[in-house]
């Protein structure tokens, strides 16, 4: 998964479309709930299947801080998926669970959030077997590359030698980089959203990589 990124969207590879979408029928407050509260309990969601590697993409830039911009027009594409990392007989295997059947990022992140708060039902029930079944459903493809650069390229790290360098040792290089490299392409200081979007998947990819 270490092609996956929070921005732009990653749609997973072989899974369709929707051509037409539609408003929800969630109760309650869903309608009018945020972005940022659905991601939240979308992500609280994932958190109790004890997932790792966890990593939501959607069409929303988000600042430094991990919220979206005030003001920011609705993206034309309201898709979201979560990918993240489970244990599964011993092995961590990735998987994926997408939505963009509503016209609204919150209301897709609600479907997936009910989609996984269902699935670990049965796992209450006392069934861990059938739970797996499941779950094989949304096992994750690796996405297409589209010419992604690598986190070593992006960081402006040189790669020789670095393979020499121990692990702890290279992701405090990446690390120092990163924040470097924020602070001179943040859109806030005169930078690109592109940019930004770049060196933040760079530094989740190098984080996933050496640790």
């Amino acid at each position: 998964m270490t092609d996956v990124r929070p921005y732009p969207l990653t749609w997973p590879s072989g899974q369709p479309r929707t051509r037409t979408r539609r408003r929800s029928k969630f109760g309650g407050k869903a309608g009018r709930w945020s972005f940022g509260q659905a991601r939240d309990d979308l992500l609280a969601e994932v958190a109790r299947l004890n997932a790792s590697h966890v990593v939501l993409s959607t069409n929303v830039r988000l600042r430094l801080d991990g919220l979206p911009y005030a003001n920011e027009r609705a993206p034309e594409d309201p898709g979201v998926a979560v990918y993240f990392r489970r244990r599964v007989n011993g092995e961590l295997r990735p998987f994926v669970v997408a939505c963009d059947t509503y016209d609204r990022i919150a209301d897709n992140c609600r479907a997936i959030k009910l989609t996984i708060e269902a699935l670990r039902s049965i796992e209450r029930h006392g069934s861990s077997a059938l739970l797996e079944q499941a779950f094989s459903g949304f096992s994750a493809l690796p996405p297409a590359r589209t010419g992604i650069r690598s986190w070593q390229e992006v960081l402006e790290i040189s790669p020789t030698g670095a393979d020499l360098v121990p692990n702890a040792a290279l992701l405090a290089i990446a690390e120092q980089r990163y924040r470097r490299l924020a602070q001179e392409h943040h859109p806030d200081r005169g930078g690109s959203h592109e940019r930004m979007a770049e060196l933040n998947d760079a530094i989740r990819r190098a984080r996933e990589e050496l640790t």
